[in-house]
């Protein structure tokens, strides 16, 4: 099973960005976890970041033509105002989980609304980087129920 980890713009400063918010870990710091959990849920895991709303959807398309099993994304400020990135995501079939380091519900106003979240299979925020842990579990009930 093959599991790629989409992070979108600004997460690459994980550490260096509003501490308060995100907290002091890096995300490299973020990377081992996921790669040490992909171990653990005996899973091929490939993390993928970019600031760029176009390389995130190309890599979306990508992972459909290479039959990955489950996509965990984090859209970050893409997730509330992207029709590009929500539209390439209701295109392809495979199970899909957004999840969010901050609770977005609990933060300014215009970071209440999710555009990507109706065309995944589920929401995980709020959790910080055990979100991600979260969602890659989830992605194997998800998975295996197909």
């Amino acid at each position: 099973m093959k599991f790629l980890i989409i992070n979108g713009p600004n997460l690459n400063f994980l550490g260096i960005r509003e501490k308060g918010v995100y907290g002091d870990r890096s995300y490299s710091d973020l990377i081992d976890l996921i790669e040490k959990k992909a171990d653990e849920l005996n899973i091929e895991v490939e993390t993928f970041q970019s600031n760029g709303e176009g390389e995130i959807i190309d890599r979306l398309q990508r992972a459909y033509n290479e039959k990955v099993d489950g996509i965990v994304i984090n859209p970050a400020a893409y997730t509330h105002y992207s029709y590009a990135i929500r539209d390439a995501l209701a295109s392809i079939s495979i199970p899909k989980i957004e999840v969010h380091i901050s609770n977005i519900h609990q933060r300014e106003e215009f970071r209440h609304t999710s555009v990507t979240e109706p065309v995944c299979d589920g929401q995980i925020s709020g959790h910080g980087f055990e979100g991600y842990l979260m969602a890659m579990e989830a992605l194997i009930k998800l998975c295996t129920k197909n």
